[in-house]
């Protein structure tokens, strides 16, 4: 089922630490059980399985327990036990796990959507289950009725979902790369705002209540901060995977962001720095440098009798470029590019070898990342994907003092 890699952790990087296998399809959540050396599992094999780590270090199925539909989602409450399993059909069912983690018995079923729930958070604090689905909705039900709330329809896919327990605003991301701002009210809601800046699908969200800041990350590689406790439209731009972005999680105290991508790609990212916004790109019928056209200004092409150019934009500073304004590239972490991007020659001169030093480190997860979930107090995360293989690994470690400050 299972093989211990390394009793200890050998360095500050992710080491990993298990592997846990055995399910027949792909692994769609995986969950750290706080304070224990257990992991919650759901899958596509219509499996839910709690694993706990035995005497001879192996992770052995303590739960295994078999629903009507394959499990698309999670969401787990450590100190009620109770845990709400999104599936395929739409539907969210509720289980109470025992003490000892050796039992849990279902408690209700949710008729919460008409297709796949993507995402889902329970609240306690209102008693409230707010998910979404592929059906384009959000929907918040009561957990103590059963009953439906209210629902909120989008023009696409909504895929993922976080939630502010103390305010009741849902922050939901969907497959046209926006995200909508909802205040919830029972029976009613009001949109708030659509925060848009991805190119792509939205494959992943997480808020920081603490200094109200709203991760994502998406398809178009990228991950953008928002402040959204500064109410100054502050975005910073993040770009540091080959792939699609499926998880992310902030650090709070160590200020740190981590991020996995569809290819493995881990990345960690230094938060606790002053950043630069990226500028916008600007439009220009002509090169702002060398004023030459660009192919589609037919009527300067034909002024000035010279074919038309291809447009490129400088990363560092925004403009409308030519290639042969803009014929050199570089990295400039400060503005979130960690890999070379294209900058007009004039940037390029007042780029300075110490703006290059890296604010990321990469780390090589081995297996297609769906989903990550962390445990800081202790440095572990847990990863799961379309391998059917769930991986345990030491991350960062965390200062002593942190680790008081962080734990109940």
């Amino acid at each position: 089922m299972a093989a211990e890699i390394h009793s200890r952790p050998q360095s500050s990087r992710p080491v990993l630490l298990n592997k846990i296998e055995g399910h027949s399809d792909a692994v769609n959540a995986a969950v750290l059980i706080p304070k224990e050396d257990g992991v919650i599992t759901v899958s596509e094999d219509r499996t839910i399985r709690v694993w706990l780590k035995r005497d001879s270090g192996q992770y052995w199925p303590s739960i295994y327990h078999t629903v009507s539909s394959p499990c698309s989602c999670m969401s787990y409450h450590h100190d009620s036990r109770r845990i709400f399993i999104g599936q395929d059909n739409g539907a969210i069912v509720e289980f109470l796990l025992s003490e000892d983690f050796n039992k849990m018995n279902h408690v209700k079923t949710y008729p919460a959507h008409q297709n796949r729930v993507s995402d889902m958070v329970f609240s306690l604090e209102s008693e409230w289950v707010v998910s979404t689905g592929h059906d384009k909705s959000v929907s918040w039900m009561c957990t103590q009725s059963g009953s439906m709330l209210g629902r909120h329809y989008f023009g696409s896919w909504a895929s993922c979902l976080q939630y502010d327990n103390d305010t009741q605003h849902a922050f939901v991301g969907d497959y046209s790369g926006q995200i909508t701002l909802l205040k919830l009210e029972r029976q009613t809601y009001s949109t708030i705002t659509t925060l848009k800046g991805h190119e792509g699908s939205i494959g992943a969200l997480w808020w920081d209540p603490v200094q109200r800041l709203l991760f994502s990350g998406a398809s178009d590689h990228s991950v953008i901060m928002w402040d959204i406790g500064g109410r100054k439209g502050r975005t910073l731009l993040l770009q540091g995977h080959h792939e699609r972005v499926q998880a992310v999680r902030y650090l709070q105290l160590t200020r740190q962001l981590v991020s996995c991508s569809a290819d493995g790609g881990v990345t960690v990212w230094n938060m606790d720095t002053p950043r630069e916004e990226a500028p916008q790109w600007l439009d220009s019928d002509s090169c702002q440098k060398c004023e030459q056209p660009f192919f589609w200004n037919v009527k300067q092409m034909w002024d000035s009798k010279t074919i038309g150019l291809r447009q490129h934009h400088c990363r560092k500073c925004g403009k409308a470029v030519c290639g042969k304004c803009s014929s050199k590239s570089t990295t400039y972490p400060v503005m979130g590019f960690e890999f070379q991007v294209r900058v007009c020659d004039t940037c390029y001169d007042t780029v300075k070898d110490e703006d290059r030093t890296a604010l990321a480190t990469f780390h090589e997860g081995k297996h297609n990342i769906a989903f990550m979930d962390m445990d800081p107090s202790r440095g572990l995360m847990v990863t799961c994907g379309s391998d059917r293989v769930v991986k345990v690994r030491h991350t960062i470690s965390l200062d002593q003092s942190l680790v008081a400050r962080y734990s109940p």
